[in-house]
């Protein structure tokens, strides 16, 4: 049995602290997640400055934060059996994260992602999904998927064609097994490219619970006002109750349902060293904290631990121990 299974793109992360005249020189977004080929990943890799190599993917991230809460989690990716794809399917399972997904033994290389992050601790992602974009229905193990109470699955999955059908096998399978779906949003300009299809998603009853900042809120419901965005999202008249957590980095997290909003505070935090994967360890945080028993507050605030701890230092994992970190916080016993 899984508390979280989480399906994602099985990227390895290449990161390295740049500053904002580097991004304009190769006219890159501040903030955001560019899909690239191979030629300008290998450009790209020329250019940056020194960097550190570990195991990532959004899906991934969090689902190490739920392991590292204690729980059980596993995850459904794709890699190749190449060098890159060996480190990858190593880290999982040192941190005991079940993954079982077959290498790919052809196509691509394993996917990498060229993280450059700003001395304000922004990041800005530019990936080359490689052999995430082979993951298709048939790596979508039944049994797996019945075993999780939750199944998590990241935006960005949507992108490669065969991972989208992938995608709504998964929520099949999890539905009618009675078991919860979870969607987060990933980024701004995936909800862009997918934004009716999201809707839709959510909107039929596919989502149980939503993840998402407020600026990818602002991007569903194409609306530069937040208040109008979280109105709208409150207002979807979907299947059941839809829980939805939006967060909004210092100000803290909303927990938002049918009948009311809870505010929650961020976690204090000295100094942002590297914002990737705050969003991507709340969640893990989140999930961890419905499979401890901890009401929706309690699970907000177990996320912003978690989410408050990873972006103290470089990269998307967790350094320190998350469950003394709970217990001395008072969230977990």
């Amino acid at each position: 049995m899984l508390d979280v299974l989480t399906l994602g793109n099985a990227i390895v992360d290449v990161i390295a602290h740049t500053d904002d005249d580097f991004l304009v020189a190769e006219k890159l977004h501040k903030g955001s997640m560019n899909l690239i080929d191979e030629a300008r990943a290998m450009d790209l890799y020329g250019r940056m400055g020194q960097a550190t190599i570990m195991s990532g993917g959004a899906a991934a991230n969090t689902a190490a934060g739920v392991a590292a809460l204690g729980r059980r989690a596993g995850f459904i990716g794709k890699v190749r059996n190449d060098e890159a794809g060996a480190l990858y399917r190593h880290d999982m399972r040192a941190v005991g994260i079940r993954f079982e997904t077959p290498d790919a033994t052809d196509g691509p290389a394993t996917a990498r992602s060229f993280i450059l992050v700003t001395p304000d601790g922004e990041r800005t992602m530019n990936t080359y999904l490689g052999a995430c974009q082979n993951l298709t229905p048939a790596d979508i193990d039944e049994d797996t998927v019945r075993s999780a109470r939750v199944v998590y699955l990241e935006g960005y999955l949507w992108d490669p064609p065969q991972a989208k059908e992938a995608f709504r096998k998964a929520v099949a399978i999890a539905h009618a097994a009675g078991n919860k779906v979870s969607l987060t949003l990933s980024d701004s300009f995936c909800v862009d490219r997918y934004r009716d299809e999201f809707l839709e998603l959510i909107r039929t009853g596919a989502v149980d619970i939503l993840f998402a900042n407020i600026h990818e809120v602002k991007a569903l419901y194409q609306t530069a006002d937040a208040e109008t965005a979280l109105a709208a999202l409150r207002a979807e008249d979907t299947p059941h109750a839809l829980l939805s957590v939006v967060t909004r980095s210092e100000a803290g997290s909303l927990v938002i349902s049918r009948d009311r909003t809870r505010a929650v505070d961020a976690f204090a935090v000295d100094r942002i060293v590297d914002s990737t994967g705050a969003g991507d360890l709340f969640a893990g945080g989140f999930l961890a904290g419905l499979a401890h028993g901890l009401d929706e507050v309690g699970c907000a605030r177990l996320g912003a631990m978690a989410a408050a701890e990873v972006i103290s230092h470089m990269g998307a994992r967790p350094q320190r121990n998350l469950l003394d970190m709970a217990r001395e916080n008072g969230i977990l016993a």
